[in-house]
């Protein structure tokens, strides 16, 4: 209840003017960084879908390819192309900020410039398919990566928007309502302690008017 644990004085309630000004300068920031992290995350929620796309569809012409091949070859010599990649990948994590969110930024290097090195075979004794299949998978690697660095951001994004909307409500329904109800019952409490201090002195002055009179 409203004014149960509190002291009915002035200067509470300056205190609490005070707070009930600080929360509501909060309240309006919070709102404002919500509604900026909700629009960055539907455009990223775009992103991302094109990213899937992208990579599901990669991933389909590249299995369709191993597909053929692995029907054309057989399993030993397939085995036998693919066991000693002749590239390498060197991944990097870097950070940035997003609304106080740290996201990662992800970039590769590989080993060799030259292109042709994502094959680890000679081609005499394998199928153009399982080249097919290695391009496919060469080129939709990037996009991979560019996914799981959407996908980590929008997890980020997420958690925070949820922190911040938890905060934006204990804000506008829990704490703003609870200093404003203070504040009515402190400022009620103020204005009938002077009312009855204004009465008294009302009868103070009856009673001596009174004196006065009969002494004379």
């Amino acid at each position: 209840m409203a004014g149960s644990t509190i002291i009915p004085t002035r200067m509470v309630l300056k205190q609490l003017k005070a707070r009930l000004k600080t929360a509501r300068r909060g309240h309006k920031l919070l709102k404002d960084k919500r509604d900026e992290m909700m629009r960055q995350f539907m455009d990223i929620v775009k992103r991302n879908k094109e990213l899937r796309l992208n990579v599901e569809q990669g991933l389909t012409d590249a299995f369709a390819a191993l597909q053929v091949a692995s029907s054309i070859m057989s399993p030993e010599m397939l085995e036998q192309a693919l066991l000693y990649p002749r590239q390498s990948v060197e991944l990097d994590v870097k950070y940035k900020n997003i609304m106080s969110v740290n996201v990662p930024l992800y970039n590769y290097s590989t080993k060799s410039g030259d292109s042709s090195d994502i094959y680890p075979y000679g081609f005499a004794q394998t199928s153009g398919e399982l080249d097919d299949a290695l391009e496919y998978m060469s080129k939709v690697f990037e996009d991979m990566l560019k996914l799981a660095e959407v996908e980590k951001t929008m997890q980020l994004l997420a958690e925070e928007i949820e922190k911040t909307r938890r905060r934006v409500n204990a804000l506008e329904y829990v704490m703003i309502p609870d200093l404003e109800k203070n504040i009515k019952y402190i400022t009620m409490k103020l204005e009938e302690n002077e009312n009855a201090t204004k009465v008294r002195l009302l009868k103070v002055k009856e009673m001596v008017l009174e004196k006065a009179h009969d002494f004379k």
